[in-house]
């Protein structure tokens, strides 16, 4: 016979390569290992759990910052614009109507703010009314003249959020 035995108790045949049993013989059976067990098991281990816990607490710990002062800048942006709107509107209210409004809930009835703006960093819709004495009223009446934020603080320029 020209055929080599193999570990599965075959004859390899020199004309196919493929291994045939024997006649009667019965393959060796495959033992495992303690080790091999815990090769083909599927999952984490600790150290690998740990080292990823480990990674992400860095990137939170570098990205949580940022974010922070990301959203802090938007609610300084946001409250500059509500102020130049409502400062618009008083300046729009007092051509049109010649007099200078009473309140800013004065300028949401005449239109000139479609609702009473929310002050970002207090999250309440109160502001502090600076009334002065109204230049375009003939008998000196006073009236709404500028509007401020009643916010405590500085931005991150280090400028009092009620000076906007």
């Amino acid at each position: 016979m020209s055929g080599k035995f193999s570990a599965e108790c075959g004859v390899r045949n020199a004309q196919s390569k493929a291994i045939r049993p024997l006649a009667g013989a019965l393959p060796f059976p495959k033992f495992r290992t303690p080790h091999s067990a815990f090769r083909n098991q599927k999952g984490f281990s600790l150290l690998e759990l740990m080292i990823a816990m480990f990674i992400l607490i860095i990137l939170i710990s570098v990205a949580f910052p940022t974010y922070q002062r990301t959203v802090q800048h938007a609610r300084e942006t946001v409250l500059k614009e509500n102020l130049w709107q409502m400062r618009r509107a008083i300046d729009q209210f007092s051509a049109d109507k010649g007099k200078a409004p009473q309140s800013v809930d004065e300028l949401v009835e005449g239109k000139y703010l479609r609702e009473k703006p929310i002050d970002p960093i207090t999250e309440k819709s109160e502001w502090d009314e600076v009334q002065g004495e109204d230049p375009s009223s003939p008998d000196a009446e006073q009236g709404l003249k500028d509007v401020k934020s009643t916010a405590d603080g500085q931005d991150a320029e280090g400028k009092n959020y009620a000076d906007y």
